[in-house]
């Protein structure tokens, strides 16, 4: 038996006690605003540009936090980076750019709506803990802006000819369930009941291939297997991190049937993408094993770890799978001992195949202030909830 309240207390105290300073101490910056996210083992800024969607990221993850924490200066922090976003963030047509130099001249066009997704969540989330009418309006303008972009929303910046092969992918629509579960607030929760099979079905119906049991990054238009190397293409790490999305959904409208749906997707992909020589999960992978165009494909990532401890944390309390418990100490154990830096806090976010350390950065241009913590915080309030119950 799993003594949760071992594991309850380890995730707490790593969030408030580690990783949360850790960015409070090391990623602000008091001269222009907005946040660092290059920062090296030690917490050091290696490089000044500023990412639009990590400042969305860090926005959220200190916005949400602050009402469990009461800390201050998260408070404080997160509305100056507002301010910062609000200012620097968006070209006049109020897409939000890719990336910003320090002082927040724009370095990169707005060619990713993930950009626009994490600002919504950025304002929607600060609106919460300071209601100011500007962070709703902001928050609500960029949401109806992501909708009317999401059928295209590479537009002039998409680099494929659709006619030849059109995809679907399937980042956009995972992201748009995490925005509805956060919107709530906003956009009331009849908008969110009539959305929510509608989400469901993208991902369990669309996205899901039964040949495979695994959810696929990209299908035909017409929802059919693209047997190519996008369409080949397996993400384990946002297949499992789409089933929690999918449980919490789900249990708004008491959809046992779909949670236990989603839980044997997330333990058969997860059977799946666990690499039996070293362990961990393999970052890419193609379905039908064949050689992939992405050369990283066998490193292992951080998130990939931490939102899979999730999955299978929220897999068991809402399913009582005891395949999720299992499952759990053997990714819990393998994630501690290898991204989790004992000497200068924080984590890594990249290994190389065999474990070792690909590099010692703590943030970058993909890692920021959100895996982690938002990580930590679910797992630890679930095994609260375990015992609760």
């Amino acid at each position: 038996t799993m003594d949760f309240n071992f594991y309850a207390q380890l995730y707490k105290k790593e969030l408030y006690e580690n990783v949360i300073p850790f960015w409070l101490n090391h990623s602000i910056d008091k001269e222009y605003g907005g946040f660092f996210t290059c920062l090296d083992q030690f917490g050091k800024v290696y490089d000044t540009d500023k990412f639009v969607w990590l400042q969305g990221r860090q926005i959220w993850c200190f916005s949400f936090l602050y009402p469990i924490i009461k800390n201050e200066n998260l408070k404080l922090e997160a509305i100056k980076a507002a301010q910062f976003l609000d200012k620097h963030g968006k070209d006049n047509q109020g897409n939000f750019y890719f990336s910003l130099n320090r002082e927040g001249k724009p370095l990169i066009q707005p060619y990713n709506i993930f950009s626009d997704c994490f600002a919504t969540l950025a304002f929607a989330t600060l609106y919460k803990i300071d209601n100011n009418e500007k962070w709703k309006n902001l928050a609500l303008q960029t949401y109806q802006n992501i909708l009317k972009r999401q059928d295209n929303w590479k537009g002039i910046y998409n680099k494929s000819i659709p006619e030849s092969r059109s995809l679907r992918n399937f980042s956009l629509p995972m992201i748009l369930c995490n925005l509805q579960l956060e919107l709530v607030d906003i956009l009331g929760k009849e908008s969110l009941l009539k959305n929510i099979p509608t989400l469901i079905n993208t991902v369990l119906h669309d996205f899901y291939n039964k040949d495979f049991n695994l959810i696929l990054e990209n299908i035909n238009k017409d929802g059919s297997f693209s047997d190519s190397f996008e369409g080949r293409l397996l993400n384990p790490g946002h297949a499992i991190e789409s089933t929690w999305f999918i449980m919490d959904l789900a249990e708004i409208t008491k959809d046992k049937n779909t949670q236990i749906k989603a839980v044997d997707i997330l333990l058969t992909t997860l059977e799946y993408g666990w690499d039996k020589e070293f362990g961990g999960i393999y970052y890419f992978m193609d379905v039908l094993n064949k050689p992939l165009d992405k050369l990283e494909w066998n490193q292992k990532l951080w998130w990939v770890h931490i939102e899979t401890l999730v999955a299978l944390i929220k897999g068991y309390y809402y399913t009582n799978n005891e395949n999720c418990l299992l499952w759990f100490e053997k990714v819990h154990n393998y994630t501690w001992q290898h991204f989790k830096d004992p000497e200068y806090g924080e984590w890594f976010g990249y290994l190389n195949r065999d474990g070792s350390n690909l590099n010692t950065l703590k943030g970058g241009k993909w890692k920021g202030c959100f895996h982690l913590p938002r990580g930590l915080f679910h797992i630890y309030s679930t095994i609260e909830k375990i015992v609760k119950k």
